[in-house]
């Protein structure tokens, strides 16, 4: 590193279209040592540059030294040093942003390739087991998270340590497995007005509101079925208290339909993971990560997803040993962030 001192400060941001959490972090030893944390309206600022210099002001000043390096991991792609965030108007660039020299290096990283910097950092508290195997060194690593979206990174190993490569494999073409899924996938084509159906479509946790609306259409079309109205409200948006999603899981257990839907929705995912396991040979492990990984622990870890993952024929040793990890920190983003500062100044 070009610097040794421990104490040497690291500024780290997750910033997305609702909330950004900035946090500085102290070196330390094995990993980063968070120092302090705020959370602020994304929306409440006309761009990031006035927030960061906010927070050193008012946060950081007095309390600590200014961060010999930066990463900010963004809700939006990032080409060239520059990002466009996708839900806010603010335009981002790396050299403008360092230019004051308060923020030490600066990077900018996509919020999700991000975590791939985080992984080997992970303490046992910020992970869960899903499906045990045996994590080859050297090896590449797949991240996917289902949340309102889904994510998808790759990290390769090299040299100077991981190099996360993002990815866009949730915007492929959604692969029916069955007649239900063909329907489904027709229907919602249909719903949505759309000439080709992508994963991201069912296998995210919008998705399996999605699914939820398929079954109550084809079950339920007089609308009587409890959930029938939190569905209207949840497809017609606009409504933060209509939480469609998490309905179905809750109501899983004691409702037909939306064990239905939960479980078509966990093969659908568990199908697609072990997809992109082919594509990307991910012998150094899987992890999910994601607003459903943490809330569906045991769902992820059934028959129904794990048996999915592996169903891939002649195939199926290839990806059968990969273990499979869940990430259950909330606040993995900030971290991986300081993880990947700590990087900048090797």
């Amino acid at each position: 590193m070009q610097t040794t001192d421990p104490n040497a400060t690291l500024l780290a941001g997750d910033i997305g279209g609702t909330k950004t959490l900035l946090s500085l972090y102290r070196i330390g030893g094995v990993r980063p040592e968070l120092l302090v944390q705020e959370r602020f309206p994304s929306a409440g600022w006309n761009d990031l540059a006035p927030m960061l210099d906010h927070f050193l002001d008012t946060v950081v000043a007095g309390r600590h030294p200014d961060p010999e390096a930066t990463c900010l991991a963004v809700a939006g792609p990032v080409q060239g040093g520059r990002a466009r965030l996708t839900n806010l108007p603010w335009q981002l660039d790396e050299r403008s942003l360092a230019q004051g020299g308060r923020l030490g290096r600066v990077e900018l990283v996509n919020d999700f390739a991000v975590l791939i910097y985080g992984l080997p950092y992970l303490a046992a508290d910020q992970l869960a087991a899903i499906s045990p195997g045996e994590a080859l060194a050297g090896e590449p690593l797949l991240v996917l998270g289902a949340g309102t979206g889904l994510g998808v990174a790759l990290g390769v190993p090299g040299a100077d340590g991981l190099q996360a490569l993002a990815s866009e494999g949730a915007h492929g073409e959604f692969a029916a497995r069955s007649p239900e899924e063909w329907q489904l996938r027709e229907w919602l084509r249909q719903d949505l007005g759309l000439e080709r159906l992508s994963i991201e479509r069912v296998v995210s946790g919008t998705g399996l509101g999605h699914v939820g609306r398929w079954l109550l259409a084809r079950r339920d079309p007089g609308g009587v079925h409890p959930l029938a109205p939190l569905a209207e409200r949840w497809r017609r948006g606009g409504d933060s208290e209509a939480d469609l999603p998490a309905a179905l899981a809750a109501a899983a257990a004691s409702d037909a339909l939306a064990r239905d839907a939960l479980d078509l929705w966990l093969g659908a995912y568990g199908s697609v993971v072990g997809d992109l396991a082919l594509a990307t040979l991910s012998r150094g492990g899987i992890w999910l990560a994601g607003g459903t990984a943490a809330k569906l622990l045991d769902e992820l870890r059934s028959a129904r997803f794990r048996e999915a993952f592996r169903c891939k024929g002649r195939l199926e040793p290839a990806i059968a040993s990969m273990p499979i990890q869940a990430i259950i920190d909330p606040a993995v983003g900030s971290f991986s962030a300081a993880c990947r500062a700590r990087m900048l100044l090797a």
